[in-house]
């Protein structure tokens, strides 16, 4: 990390063409990636990122550089070319940081760096087995261990000064599932913001069979009938939907461009009376929390949907210049190499009054789906696609034969009106979210949910 005297020079130098706001951010990363493939580690690579962002702010004009090189001499070259792209008079600053204390919500008791490779072999070993013994049909499994050891010093022209460590881990675990050219698969990847406790909290086999079994199930499964239908979305994975086609719009990046479909809308029913939505990254050892955001912020807990009702954004600094609103610990970047903006953390509908049973019980006919995969969203307009990994018809209030290749298509916007049940079983599942600042770890969660209406893709024809 760098000195305070050097932190202060490099901030007044930013500031030395008439910039009001600059900031520093320092990123060390250590990251160890295993892979495993038919019970052998087929690759192991470890690795370090290390550099220097410099942002400054004129207004609501930005600039942003970075560098790898940590010289005295290279950081105030830096600053001050990236000050040259900001018209204004010169002047001298003086920058005084004060280095502030940060709430430690992310406990770490085992450091991966700590742990030999052998017991993170040995952990991958174990949830190998456990796929590939599931069922004589699970043709193949690959496992993968992550973890990553993040420090990160940030300051800025308004004296903050703050350092953080964050430790994450995560092992994802895929089995695939073979008839004669036919070809299904199941994957789950469990993580937290821990070390490699998280595994003495978690037992990695359970998520390793779930995983073969969701496969063996649907190379069975006959394919989904198309139409619309209710459609009752399961807990965990099934977040997905709010995340990506309802959660990105509530992000200042589209709300100050106006490209937002619920720009200006504060206040207003956006939903079922039965939803309430926020996110929150203030969670302990959740996948997505953070002690501070990447403009060194204390995380918070954003209410952003209450009984309908939009009731907030999530909001970066800039952003908030923009809109002339206060920024809400929400800024995030994937490492000093890109500028921050406004992301999620840890992000879900709140559990309502029914039981996933009592859902299912109120539904004559639809589609259960059980686990989401990957798909497409238009954030402007809200507009997605988004497949089935494992799916159900449901009739006469029970759950029947499994279908595969069924997918949902709609907007978020209009799916948020249409769910008219919530259930009470409220659970997150763990995944990388992509925007204009890179990749970064974020929950994605809900319990149970119905929606009066949706349109399924499906193979088999209208039901």
């Amino acid at each position: 990390m760098l000195t305070k005297a050097l932190l202060e020079d490099c901030i007044a130098a930013a500031l030395g063409t008439g910039g009001d706001f600059a900031e520093v951010f320092v990123e060390d990363r250590m990251s160890n990636t295993l892979s495993m493939v038919g019970g052998r580690v087929d690759s192991s690579v470890s690795g370090r990122e290390y550099g220097i962002g410099i942002r400054i702010m004129q207004g609501t004009n930005c600039v942003y550089a970075y560098t790898n090189d940590d010289t005295r001499e290279g950081l105030l070259r830096v600053a001050k070319e990236a000050a040259e792209a900001l018209p204004g008079v010169n002047g001298e600053r003086r920058i005084n940081l004060i280095k502030a204390g940060i709430p430690q919500v992310n406990l770490v008791r085992a450091l991966p760096h700590t742990i030999d490779k052998q017991r993170k072999v040995a952990l991958m070993t174990g949830a190998y087995q456990a796929a590939k013994e599931y069922d004589p049909i699970i043709s193949q499994v690959s496992v993968r261990y992550f973890d990553e050891d993040q420090h990160v010093q940030i300051a800025n022209s308004g004296g903050l000064l703050v350092e953080d460590r964050r430790v994450r881990t995560r092992t994802g675990i895929t089995a695939i599932a073979s008839k004669g050219a036919e070809k299904q698969s199941g994957m789950l990847a469990p993580g937290a913001h821990m070390g490699f406790d998280f595994y003495d909290k978690i037992d990695i086999d359970t998520y390793a069979r779930e995983a073969a079994r969701m496969a063996s199930t649907m190379i069975h499964a006959d394919y989904a009938p198309s139409g619309r239908m209710p459609v009752i979305i399961d807990n965990g994975f099934g977040g997905v939907i709010f995340h990506e086609a309802c959660g990105h719009s509530l992000e200042a990046t589209s709300v100050a461009k106006k490209t937002s479909v619920f720009a200006d809308k504060l206040g207003e029913k956006i939903a079922a009376d039965c939803v309430s939505a926020v996110d929150d990254g203030t969670i302990p050892n959740a996948w997505g929390s953070l002690n501070v955001d990447d403009e060194g912020h204390p995380t918070q807990r954003n209410l952003l949907i209450e009984n309908g009702i939009l009731k907030g954004y999530l909001i970066d600094m800039l952003n908030g210049r923009r809109m002339q609103a206060k920024a809400t610990g929400s800024s995030r970047r994937q490492s000093y190499k890109f500028a921050p903006t406004s992301r999620m953390t840890n992000t879900f509908i709140l559990a309502g009054p029914y039981t996933k049973e009592e859902i299912i019980a109120n539904t004559e006919y639809g589609l259960l789906a059980r686990y989401m995969g990957g798909g497409s969203v238009n954030t402007a307009t809200g507009e997605f696609n988004f497949a089935v990994n494992e799916a159900y018809i449901v009739r006469n209030g029970k759950v029947m034969e499994p279908v595969r290749g069924a997918s949902l298509i709609g907007k978020g916007a209009e799916i948020l009106t249409r769910i008219d049940m919530v259930a009470n079983n409220l659970l997150c599942g763990q995944g990388m979210c992509g925007s204009l600042s890179g990749s970064v770890p974020a929950d994605v969660g809900q319990p149970t949910i119905r929606v009066s209406e949706i349109t399924v893709g499906g193979r088999k024809g209208d039901k």
